[in-house]
């Protein structure tokens, strides 16, 4: 019992996370479902069935509020459920052994691009035109690849590379995104039910990343408003790298006085990403309080003639 409960304080986290940056549910559940000792397998197994249900409420959601573009979303899916399938097919077929240092692996590497990417001042500009297929398709394959094998990572591919593209406004980013993990996270879930069969899914914890993920939706809506996403993402990045080069450093045998330089250099690298990141959130309100005190103040409505505040078209007399 006390393990479920750790479970689903595990499954909120992780929903917290990303209800507020639009990423990471998949990357911060299998880093900590790593920490408590379940096999790296059967961790993306349990984390994308899990991923079916609060992908599903997100996306509803998010359809609701008008943040889905479903052109994005019909060209990223499918590709992207392909490399879900074909990623949980290899990592179903490898050893435990040989799966844990892959797999933390590319959670390191994805942690440490989160660090590097909210160490900068977020791009909020906008440009028109449209997300040709072209790249749709070959990005939701790559994400979705790195997904099932990584145990998560659809969203930290995704979600940044549409954003720095500009052709598509931050909300149905985000929208498209989550909508169109629901069909990823079904692939990924038939790749390992054929791969491990039905054994490989440990359903308690399914059952408890899900109830977690429920209860921390609507918080998740409350902390973004109270967090900075450019601080949250930074410390979510830190926590990643770390946690993860502690796999590393065990597959490597590495002993002595090198763990202890390691983990050294990687918390220095964390605080210098915090420290840029509060540098870059501060200009960037600078930034913005400039812009609104030079944006010209509307005309008072005395000033302005009865006929035309009334209709807005002058009335003839």
């Amino acid at each position: 019992m006390r393990k479920l409960l750790v479970l689903a304080l595990v499954g909120l986290a992780a929903q917290l996370v990303d209800g507020s940056l639009g990423m990471a549910y998949g990357l911060t559940s299998s880093t900590l479902l790593l920490v408590v000792g379940v096999a790296p397998a059967a961790a993306s197994a349990s984390v994308h069935l899990a991923e079916i249900g609060t992908t599903l409420a997100a996306g509803v959601a998010h359809w609701r509020f008008g943040n889905v573009d479903w052109r994005v979303v019909t060209r990223i899916a499918l590709p992207g459920a392909i490399g879900a399938f074909a990623g949980a097919t290899l990592l179903s077929s490898i050893s435990t052994e040989s799966a844990a240092p892959w797999m933390a692996g590319i959670l390191f590497t994805l942690g440490a691009y989160l660090l590097v990417r909210f160490a900068r001042p977020l791009r909020t500009d906008r440009v028109g035109g449209r997300l040709r297929g072209r790249f749709l398709g070959p990005l939701g394959l790559v994400a979705g690849f790195v997904d099932a094998t990584g145990g998560g990572g659809w969203g930290p591919v995704a979600t940044p590379a549409l954003l720095v593209s500009g052709r598509l406004e931050p909300r149905k980013v985000i929208g498209s995104v989550d909508t169109a993990e629901f069909v990823v996270a079904g692939a990924a879930s038939i790749g390992f039910l054929i791969g491990l069969g039905t054994e490989g899914f440990l359903l308690p914890t399914v059952a408890a990343l899900l109830i977690g993920g429920l209860i921390a939706a609507p918080l998740a809506a409350w902390l973004v408003r109270i967090v900075p996403a450019q601080l949250l993402g930074a410390a979510v990045g830190g926590v990643i790298v770390l946690t993860n080069a502690r796999t590393l450093i065990r597959a490597g045998d590495l002993g002595g006085a090198v763990p202890p330089l390691v983990y050294a250099l990687l918390t220095a690298a964390w605080l210098a990403a915090l420290v840029f990141a509060v540098r870059a959130l501060r200009r960037t309100r600078r930034a913005r309080a400039r812009a609104t005190d030079v944006a010209p103040t509307p005309a008072p409505a005395s000033a302005v003639p009865a006929d035309l505040a009334t209709t807005g078209t002058p009335t003839t007399r």
